[in-house]
């Protein structure tokens, strides 16, 4: 029945269901957890005492998988077991709303505790984070809002302008068709005196003479008239080409500003989205690290055995071969010593190239840590105040802190004295193999020197080099054997150096992230702790308020508003 109403019910957002055994019957709770499941307003679920053990658990998990706005969960006092805590854990990684799970007295190992705190811990984080983004989302909407409005204002206003020296413009072109009105009909007035003046040309030449220079005159004036004019309508123009460039400029700038607002609002809701594909990669990247180191310590002490079972086996052999070839051997022990100290100065020049690199990943994590302290300098101007209250719990977390990673350093000793093991085993077997195979070369040089003496001996020696061809190269199929049967050996060989190389780097990428996320958590918590503590001063101010309000409310109201709702 409280499954059903959980299914249908849209308004109960807290149930406490403590000390009421509701664990004892499975099929019972099964209903329950679909209920569960499909409710979509609870935030706050107690069933504490309820002998809720690991089948249980695990419905509980499927339930949590499916729903999405429980925030508050306490399983304290129950038999849930590592079972169940490895159920509720696997829940919990696809959930990600559960914010607060207690789990105290349920006989569940401290690391799947951990584990379930580290997963509560960055579902509240993630919770924190969209806060933050909504409302940096809805400020950014905000003053792109008032930059579009005042955008808009001066847009208005620079049509205001132009329209303005559109109409000037407008007028002093109706002043200047005037003043040529006035001047053509200047100009007929002056062709009527020419005209009179021709009529008089018959009479007098003096008459004449004076007026072709009057008429000349009048010529010249009009050429500088029409001069001036079109000076003056040359200026215009220019005048009217540098205000549209300066509209289309200031119009092109004001474009340019919109786009970049709203493309760094894009850039920080990317950012956003890596940070949270960050976190669920680095979790799955840690779960999946645990779980292949197990899986290649077990691999490697089983490939151990197998290799100390044929090492036993191949001395057995070897020790017969090497009782008849002890003084070829010092030879070539000498050449191969030289091999391997130019193998060992190579592989030191690799280890400081490497080391030459780390360092500059150092170097390159300072500047970035330096880049994000200048950018957080203000913020952290602000959290001065709160600091002197957050150290405490710092100090706290960072013990803890310290003792995760003497645990995980621990580990890697112990890998590495593995490893270094390995790494001995494998030298003496590649010292055995080189040994062989240089034995073989000395065989292979020596009967090409017999074969060019006896070339140059005379013809009663070549019975008996036929006879020490004859051993010889039974010796060398002998050794041509051995030599096949070491190459699966010198093979299986690189396949471990292979391995341990990909181990051992992969382990430093580990270390190096896990320093990295240390050091960027830590710095999250400083932060997430202060706004808490800001939340938690809220919280307490507003519950005061609502009690005083309400002790108030009863206080002043009477008895009937009491008795109405039972009606």
């Amino acid at each position: 029945m409280l499954g059903k109403l959980l299914a249908r019910n849209n308004t109960l957002r807290r149930l406490v269901l403590e000390w009421n055994a509701l664990g004892v019957w499975d099929e019972a709770f099964s209903l329950f957890c679909d209920g569960l499941a499909s409710n979509s307003v609870l935030t706050q679920l107690d069933l504490r005492n309820n002998q809720i053990n690991h089948h249980g658990a695990s419905e509980l998990a499927l339930a949590l998988k499916r729903n999405t706005t429980v925030q508050v969960l306490d399983l304290r006092w129950n038999n849930i077991g590592l079972l169940g805590g490895r159920t509720l854990l696997e829940a919990l990684q696809k959930n990600h709303s559960i914010v607060q799970l207690e789990m105290a007295g349920n006989n569940i190992p401290s690391d799947t505790l951990k584990a379930l705190e580290q997963t509560t811990g960055h579902n509240s984080d993630r919770q924190s984070t969209l806060r933050e983004s909504r409302s940096r989302t809805q400020v950014l909407s905000k003053e792109i809002q008032t930059l579009k409005e005042e955008k808009g204002r001066q847009y208005l206003s620079l049509m205001n302008t132009i329209d303005r020296q559109r109409e000037e413009m407008g007028r002093s072109n109706g002043a200047t068709s005037i003043q040529i009105g006035q001047l053509q009909e200047a100009l007929n007035e002056r062709k009527s005196a020419v005209n009179s003046l021709t009529a008089k040309l018959q009479m007098t030449e003096a008459a004449l003479a004076l007026s072709e220079q009057k008429n000349h005159n009048m010529g010249e004036l009009l050429t500088r008239v029409k001069a001036e004019k079109e000076e003056q309508r040359e200026r215009q123009s220019r005048e009217r080409k540098k205000e549209q460039e300066d509209s289309a400029h200031r119009e092109g700038k004001l474009l340019r500003e919109i786009q970049n607002l709203i493309e760094t609002n894009a850039q920080l809701m990317n950012k956003v989205e890596e940070k949270e594909r960050r976190c669920k990669s680095q979790q799955q990247q840690i779960f999946e690290l645990k779980q292949e180191l197990t899986n290649s310590m077990a691999e490697l002490k089983l490939q151990l055995t197998q290799a100390e079972d044929r090492l036993e086996i191949e001395k057995r052999r070897s020790k017969q071969a090497l009782q008849d070839m002890d003084s070829l051997r010092q030879k070539e022990v000498e050449h191969m010593t030289r091999h391997l100290e130019e193998s060992e100065r190579a592989l030191q020049e690799r280890i400081f190239k490497l080391e030459g690199q780390r360092i500059q990943l150092e170097e390159e994590l300072s500047k970035a840590k330096a880049a994000c302290v200048t950018e957080r300098a203000q913020a952290e101007e602000e959290l001065g105040r709160v600091r002197a209250q957050a150290r405490l719990e710092e100090q706290e977390l960072v013990s803890g802190l310290e003792e995760k990673l003497r645990s995980v350093r621990s580990n890697l000793q112990e890998v590495q004295l593995h490893c270094s093991q390995q790494k001995q085993t494998i030298s003496e077997l590649q010292a055995k193999n080189s040994q062989q195979g240089s034995e073989i070369n000395a065989m292979r040089r020596r009967t090409e020197e017999l074969q060019q003496d006896l070339s140059a001996k005379d013809q009663e020696k070549v019975a008996e080099v036929s006879r020490v061809k004859v051993e010889l190269q039974e010796q060398i199929g002998h050794l041509q054997a051995e030599r096949t049967a070491q190459g699966g050996l010198k093979e299986k060989i690189s396949a471990l150096e292979r391995e341990i190389k990909v181990l051992s780097s992969n382990h430093r990428e580990v270390l190096l992230d896990k320093e990295s996320e240390m050091s960027s958590m830590l710095e999250k918590l400083r932060l997430k702790e202060a706004e808490i503590q800001r939340m938690r001063e809220d919280e307490a101010n507003r519950a005061s308020y609502l009690q005083s309000a309400i002790l108030t409310y009863v206080q002043g109201s009477p008895l009937g508003h009491y008795s109405s709702p039972k009606k």
